[in-house]
């Protein structure tokens, strides 16, 4: 049956998606009840256990009423002078102060989610306010340390385009920051805000805090049951041992346990040490930080989660992604493994597979890996054509894959590599490919270029060569070539600087969502 108040060649707008929580109203709210104890309390816990340990002994002393220990110490003064209810009393005044402040710095650290911004404003005595726009947003990371679990709580980290323009939520319900970074995510992307659903979780507290803890994501519908990659553990231990990093490492080691061994003097093993706890450290980190590892595709972006004790999972939306390296350490080779890297327009405070800033997105992978994050990264790119130019492009030489290489003459300056250097076009992407020993392939959205450079130097002026530069924002990325033909790189710049115009133009992924608003 048909309404009559509607034309029949009009389709009513269907409404938007309910927002998941109820904290993205555009009202000031508080923060997790136990913030204050995340935030500072354990630390005070710590403390005063310490000093507790140190003074058990006097303290026994005191309860069973036999001999105390004079040492000189404050401590012993106190005792032997009978003073101790008055140092018990300003301890517990001094303990009432710290809770009072802290209480009070949670009162006032209020948020406030509205359809333009993110605000946080926080301070008990210096008042600081924060804002992050909704358009601006480059990523959203939940971030689960194992003692914020114990407490049902999570940090919401809001990367925001700039330096240090990051607004953080610490701490949320592990809940509300799922949905909250939902409700973000939809409203960034161009979808107006309709009430929240009214939802209740009808597990027992012990169900929920055990699914906190085992689980990096709450909600099962968020992302695919399943990761588009695996990272095996055998695969993650072999590409540590093989990495360049431990490389260099044990380089260093063998060489002074050598030089020890030839001179008869062992002071080199204490130039060695450093080396020792930066292999212990970068072998743990790198080894924790992958374990547990997912990426998938959501309708908001790209999920990535990682971790062991503390949980990260975080959303990089469409069109955040400046540029992507796929590169492969020399002994990867052998095993066919790659790692692919990003560049963003943010930092992130959680650390990475690696340690550094989020930037690595599949710490270790095969070709098939490579291709499917890919496809997750850079929707649409990767077609049955466009899967075998990346192929091609990442590891094969010459013109496979539609490349334009170096010419011959170009061996003067690229000994190895001038058969594989070079560049080639697919929809709406520049690739870059350079490296014979270690290899990689830079992949640079149109969209996202910000400017082009040629340059010569006096050497490549003799040569007829020229260097190209894809500038876009700073990152552990350069997207540049160099010993490129002078003439093919005259065309270069000409033809992706139109294209870049014209991608920039027609460019929607700043609202992915948009469609979905009422209209």
């Amino acid at each position: 049956m048909t309404d009559p108040t509607v034309p029949p060649s009009v389709t009513p707008p269907s409404p938007p998606p309910a927002l998941a929580t109820r904290l993205a109203d555009g009202e000031w709210h508080r923060l997790h009840p136990a913030t204050p104890l995340l935030r500072g309390g354990i630390a005070l816990i710590a403390i005063l256990g310490v000093i507790l340990s140190n003074l058990r002994e006097k303290l026994f002393g005191l309860v069973a009423g036999g001999p105390v220990d004079d040492n000189g110490d404050p401590v012993d003064f106190i005792v032997n002078g009978g003073y101790v209810p008055l140092a018990l009393l300003a301890i517990a005044v001094v303990l009432i102060v710290i809770v009072a402040m802290f209480y009070f710095s949670w009162r006032v650290h209020t948020f406030r989610i509205t359809d333009e911004l993110v605000e946080v404003r926080s301070g008990l005595i210096i008042r600081t306010n924060r804002k992050g726009r909704l358009d601006r947003i480059q990523g959203i990371n939940i971030v689960r340390p194992f003692f914020a679990r114990l407490f049902g709580a999570a940090r919401l980290e809001i990367d925001v385009a700039g330096h240090d323009a990051n607004v953080r939520l610490d701490y949320l319900s592990s809940s509300n920051a799922d949905g909250l970074r939902l409700d973000i995510l939809r409203l960034a992307s161009g979808t107006r805000r309709r009430e929240a659903a009214a939802t209740a979780d009808t597990r027992g507290l012990v169900d929920q805090r055990v699914s906190e803890l085992i689980a990096p994501e709450l909600d099962p519908h968020a992302v695919p049951p399943e990761s588009v990659v695996k990272l095996h553990t055998g695969r993650l231990i072999g590409s540590i041992v093989l990495h360049d990093t431990t490389l260099f490492f044990l380089i260093v080691i063998i060489g002074a346990a050598v030089v020890s061994a030839a001179t008869g003097h062992f002071f080199a093993a204490f130039f060695v040490l450093p080396f020792l706890f930066g292999l212990g450290s970068f072998i743990t980190r790198r080894f924790t930080k992958s374990l547990r590892y997912t990426i998938a595709g959501t309708p908001d972006g790209v999920r990535v989660g990682f971790g062991l004790l503390t949980l990260s999972n975080e959303t990089l939306p469409p069109g955040r992604i400046h540029s992507i390296q796929v590169r492969q350490p020399l002994l990867w080779r052998l095993p066919g493994w790659w790692e692919i890297r990003v560049n963003r327009a943010s930092k992130s405070s959680a650390k990475g597979a690696e340690g550094q800033r989020n930037t690595t997105i599949l710490p270790v992978g095969n070709l098939d890996d490579v291709i499917r994050v890919l496809a997750l990264v850079i929707p649409g790119l990767v077609d049955e054509n466009s899967a075998n130019a990346l192929r091609s492009g990442i590891v094969s030489t010459g013109d496979d894959g539609g490349f334009i290489n170096s010419p011959r003459r170009a061996a003067i300056v690229r000994w190895f590599s001038w058969r594989r250097n070079g560049f080639a076009f697919l929809p709406g992407v520049v690739l870059l490919r350079t490296g014979a020993i270690w290899r990689d392939l830079t992949i640079v959205p149109e969209p996202r270029v910000q400017s082009i450079a040629l340059r010569q130097g006096p050497i490549y002026r003799r040569l007829h060569l020229a260097h190209l530069d894809l500038h876009t924002v700073v990152g552990p990325i350069r997207a540049e070539l160099g010993a490129v033909d002078r003439d093919v790189a005259l065309r270069f710049f000409s033809e992706v600087s139109l294209q870049v115009v014209q991608s920039v133009n027609s460019d929607a992924t700043h609202q992915w969502r948009s469609n979905e608003a009422v209209t």
